[in-house]
């Protein structure tokens, strides 16, 4: 069996949500449709976006679970893409800080998705 190779969120808008995760991760998607859309961010895994067949994604719906960013090196590196982020004008939902794995910080994107930065386990 296979490890999970396939990181799938609800967005409410595949463009916008595109433009928002080119722009944070400074990628480009490896396929780009309608409603959904693919970023392949290692060999064979992929980020990808989808507004599915559900028009009742709104940012007023709770998400309920997170996507991760695992940064090395030093708890300033944590800080600095915290205030590169910041700089870029995300929303922030948690401020830099430590925690038991960690120094780290979370934002969500447009849609309320939340997306947490860590140091690498």
């Amino acid at each position: 069996m296979s490890a999970p190779n396939l990181f799938l969120i609800y967005v409410s808008d595949a463009e916008r949500s595109t433009a928002f995760y080119s722009d944070l991760f400074d990628i480009e998607p490896t396929f780009t449709s309608p409603r959904y859309v693919a970023f392949e961010v290692a060999p064979g895994v992929l980020f990808a976006i989808w507004t599915g067949g559900n028009e009742n994604t709104t940012p007023d719906t709770p998400r309920t679970s997170e996507i991760g960013l695992m940064v090395p090196g030093p708890a300033s590196a944590i800080d600095h893409v915290y205030q590169e982020w910041a700089a870029k004008g995300v929303r922030i939902v948690e401020e830099p800080h430590d925690d038991v794995f960690g120094r780290t910080f979370v934002i969500a994107d447009p849609d309320g998705n939340l997306i947490r930065v860590s140091p690498i386990d």
